[in-house]
């Protein structure tokens, strides 16, 4: 039975990993107590004891957490952006080609954020089959529940003020949003997207959205819906059209999910791909169980909440 040890336990990715993975019988799950979360010398021994280690911890911390390590056999799975571009790191995006099989092999792996997770599902196999070249010059919005800015946002969309939060607010507006350099890098890109990210209301949920002119497509929206529903298994990530009968879009019809949903729509000139998904799912905890899964040779859907 495999040790795994949930560093940082008490935040929203935390305790939705502690929660998929609690009942698991193939795993024993190490989750300290509070005062032990605190201790660096017990989190030493937690991290030198486990066979994998799961980092859901901020930047600073989670390269801490990597230098208490004495060993070359624990598997680090980091959740921070601390790691995501970094030279030894394995980028935890099965869906890539050939991607699954690195995963399985690494001892570094780094999980994708939550807005790229989308771009990249969206971008990355048309720029590596061709449909739009690596020097397009593209932009992209994404909206997002207020879960993904963790328990400072959550504290502040559910207090004393959330009144005055009901609009949805965009932010990143500096252009050097944290997720930008994995977008440009794993997609293979010349030049970083112009990024919108926009924080609403509501608790989870995220829908990604990637315009294209038909000048930038070498081909049509049908020929790249056709390679989506080649590229992706259907495991994790499918192709599904989920436009409502009034051409609405809930960014939230994901939530509590661990799938991605992508489509593509528009018209002949202008093409409009999106991805939905949970940005606690796909975009953090459950991406973190499918690369522990990986990593431990199961069934990469155990333990994920799926249809």
């Amino acid at each position: 039975m495999k040790k795994v040890f949930i560093d940082g336990s008490a935040g929203t990715t935390g305790l939705r990993i502690v929660e998929r993975l609690r009942t698991r019988k193939d795993i024993e799950l190490v989750v300290p107590d509070e005062e032990s979360r605190k201790d660096v010398e017990k989190r030493r021994i937690f991290l030198n004891e486990a066979d994998v280690a799961i980092l859901c911890l901020p930047d600073e911390a989670a390269v801490e957490a990597c230098g208490l390590i004495e060993n070359d056999s624990t598997v680090i799975i980091d959740t921070s952006c601390a790691h995501r571009t970094s030279e030894g790191w394995t980028y935890g995006f099965p869906e890539l080609t050939g991607n699954r099989e690195i995963i399985r092999n690494s001892k570094r792996i780094s999980n994708p954020g939550c807005h790229a997770s989308g771009f990249i599902a969206l971008v990355a196999p048309l720029v590596e089959n061709g449909i739009i070249s690596k020097d397009a010059k593209l932009s992209a919005y994404s909206v997002t529940g207020y879960s993904g800015g963790g328990k400072k946002m959550i504290a502040e969309y559910e207090g004393e003020n959330a009144s005055k939060l009901i609009s949805p607010r965009v932010y990143g507006i500096s252009q050097s949003h944290k997720h930008l350099p994995e977008m440009r890098k794993y997609c293979s890109l010349s030049a970083a997207p112009v990024f919108s990210p926009i924080v609403s209301s509501y608790y989870s949920g995220m829908q990604v959205c990637v315009p294209l002119h038909k000048d930038d497509v070498k081909g049509t929206a049908h020929d790249v819906k056709a390679l989506y529903k080649s590229y992706y298994d259907g495991k994790v990530i499918k192709y599904k059209e989920f436009i409502d009968e009034n051409g609405f879009i809930r960014s939230d019809a994901l939530c509590g999910s661990d799938e991605m949903h992508i489509s593509v729509s528009g018209n002949e000139d202008r093409i409009l791909l999106t991805a939905l998904f949970d940005n606690l799912g796909k975009g953090a905890s459950g991406a973190a169980i499918q690369n522990l899964n990986i990593v431990l040779s199961v069934d990469e859907t155990a333990g994920l909440n799926l249809e």
